[in-house]
């Protein structure tokens, strides 16, 4: 049944009142609301704690109670010059100010935004001082509200039913009537009102007086840009074994299944179990840096000391390796040597993969004197070109392959050079590394 225009007009304006108070009465439904109450009415404990002192609780004047947002300013500047004070203060604010998941709050986890570390300088220490005053004004006045409005809501429901009822906040109802009974909700209304338009002034002050300073952002970004940098760092070095490992599988399989001989297959079967027995290490151990959140373990990272399992995998997989190693491998830096390996790593594999089982030339040498890295890895150039990123094909003298690319890449960060492509009738990779990098804490 279709509706008419009109309907639905008169449809939309009944729609907007719900919508309206679903819009005001959904603050009152989330966790953090009264959260950030209670927050507010914690202020207001220095101030108790200093009236208990002076002018007194109990039977004074009220113009005496003024004194109670006054006298604790002085004790708060002095607290917020401690270094904990503020750290104190972001883990409270946090807890209680910045809504989290469970709070069901539209703009998300305001948390990050307030600062949960000690004050590092004289900009600190004075935020954290205007903090603290002003969370102990605002814990004085919510406090007051807290306690008079409902006691407002009372005397008029008091009145309403024909009783006396006390002065609040220095007003007396007078009279006797019915109708201060619908009176009587709007106090506790504007308490609630109060309460929200307070907390989220607190928050918006508390990312702003407690929020991380510039020094502290830095550092903070800092911390994320290398932490991003050694999961790319992970995740090259899983290509790169997996890579080696998958291709050294194929490469065998199909060796194996064109010689049809039991002794070469079981040959290939062990090569393909042992080449998958690393690749399997490598992985456990990249999975679990990743579970431990970028947490560095170099130690445990194979370096050029173990090269030989690489040119085992690739003699195991039909190359005709000729290998020289020259020089103190063992006095190489810890970068250098686990990047050379990689590099090693991925230059065999680009062969396998590219022109399959030929005789393959390597050189690693480590110069005396400098103490330099050198890598030289030669092989015969294909017949064709494997296509963009194929050795001996175009892509690969353009730069475009994604192996070169990565070896380029580990080269230039430890401020060495990579070269690539054909050379007096064969491919050649050749890779210098120097070992004056500045090594970083745990590097070795």
């Amino acid at each position: 049944m279709s509706t008419s225009p009109a309907a639905q007009a008169l449809r939309i304006p009944r729609a907007l009142p719900r919508a309206a108070a679903r819009a005001a009465l959904a603050p009152l439904a989330r966790a953090v609301t009264y959260t950030r109450w209670l927050h507010l009415l914690t202020g207001a404990v220095v101030a108790a704690v200093c009236g208990l002192v002076y002018p007194g609780l109990f039977g004074v004047r009220p113009v005496q109670l003024l004194w109670l947002p006054v006298l604790p300013v002085v004790p708060l500047v002095a607290v917020a010059m401690v270094p904990a004070t503020r750290l104190a203060e972001g883990l409270q604010a946090r807890l209680l100010l910045a809504p989290g998941k469970h709070a069901r709050h539209g703009r998300g986890d305001l948390a990050p935004r307030i600062a949960a570390a000690p004050s590092a300088s004289r900009g600190d220490r004075a935020r954290t001082a205007l903090w603290l005053v002003l969370r102990l004004e605002a814990g004085c006045l919510m406090t007051l509200l807290s306690v008079q409005l409902p006691g407002l809501t009372g005397a008029l429901v008091t009145a309403a039913a024909g009783g006396t009822p006390t002065p609040v906040l220095g007003v007396r109802i007078t009279g006797h009537h019915g109708w201060y009974a619908l009176l009587a909700p709007l106090p506790l209304a504007a308490l609630m009102a109060l309460v929200v338009a307070a907390g989220n002034v607190m928050t918006a002050a508390a990312t702003r007086l407690l929020g991380p300073s510039a020094a502290e952002r830095l550092a903070a970004l800092e911390e994320r840009t290398e932490r991003l940098l050694e999961h790319n760092r992970l995740a090259r070095e899983l290509h790169d074994s997996i890579g080696h490992a998958l291709t050294v599988a194929v490469v065998q399989a199909g060796a194996a299944r064109a010689a049809g001989t039991r002794e070469f297959t079981d040959r290939a079967l062990a090569a393909i179990e042992e080449t998958g027995r690393h690749a399997l290490e490598d992985l456990e151990r990249v999975l679990r840096l990743l579970r431990e959140d970028g947490a560095r373990g170099p130690a445990d990272r194979p370096g050029l000391a173990d090269a030989e399992r690489l040119l085992e995998s690739a003699r195991a997989a039909g190359s005709a390796l000729d290998a020289r190693v020259t020089g103190p491998l063992e006095e190489l830096p810890g970068p250098v040597s686990r990047e050379g390996y990689r590099i090693l790593q991925e230059a065999l594999t680009n062969v396998l993969r590219h022109a399959g089982p030929v005789p393959v030339a390597v050189r690693v040498a480590v110069a005396p004197g400098t103490g330099a890295l050198r890598l030289d890895v030669r092989n015969p150039l294909p017949d064709r070109a494997d296509g963009p990123g194929g050795l001996g094909g175009p892509g690969v003298g353009a730069g475009r392959g994604t192996g070169l690319r990565g070896i380029r890449e580990r080269a230039a960060l430890l401020g060495g050079e990579a070269e690539a492509g054909p050379y007096e009738g064969e491919w050649r990779l050749r890779v210098t590394l120097p070992p004056n990098r500045p090594a970083r804490a745990g590097d070795r």
